[in-house]
């Protein structure tokens, strides 16, 4: 079973959450792979993970993909072999335990986007996988009960 934790982003979008994560995901020497909604969002998270401290990573069109610590793409394919699963879009997988951690960053101020991952949540619990809950604080993430907040 995996690990797997809602991000209920409120303070700031996914391109400016993410960097973060998965900062935090390469210093415990763990590859991720990001999978997104569509193409125009890999596009969007290739250009942001350049800027403003880079983070290696590479798409489909990168050279040695299998070599990447981090993978962004639009459909689900792991060629490093990736152990996190970072979710964004309502993206899901169809191989959840196969990650080790899995992170569902959904966006708080879209009503429509919390009602989807409180059903991702409950799939996931009703699975037998480990379930956290992180929202944003000021401070940063704080984690919470799930009767606390989203979902």
């Amino acid at each position: 079973m995996a690990e797997i934790g809602f991000y209920h982003l409120t303070r700031m979008d996914v391109a400016a959450a993410l960097p973060a994560l998965l900062g935090r995901s390469l210093a415990a020497g763990e590859r991720a792979l990001v999978l997104c909604g569509d193409a125009a969002r890999v596009a969007a998270l290739d250009a942001a993970l350049w800027l403003p401290d880079w983070l290696p990573h590479g798409t489909a069109a990168t050279p040695h993909p299998e070599w990447q610590p981090v993978f962004l793409s639009a459909v689900e394919e792991n060629p490093a072999g990736a152990r996190f699963l970072f979710l964004v879009d309502g993206a899901e997988s169809a191989d959840i335990g196969a990650y080790k951690r899995v992170f569902d960053l959904f966006d708080g101020n879209d009503e429509a986007a919390v009602v989807a991952a409180r059903a991702r949540w409950a799939a996931a619990k009703a699975a037998g996988h480990v379930m956290t809950y992180w929202r944003q604080g000021e401070a940063g993430w704080e984690k919470a009960s799930a009767s606390a907040g989203g979902t």
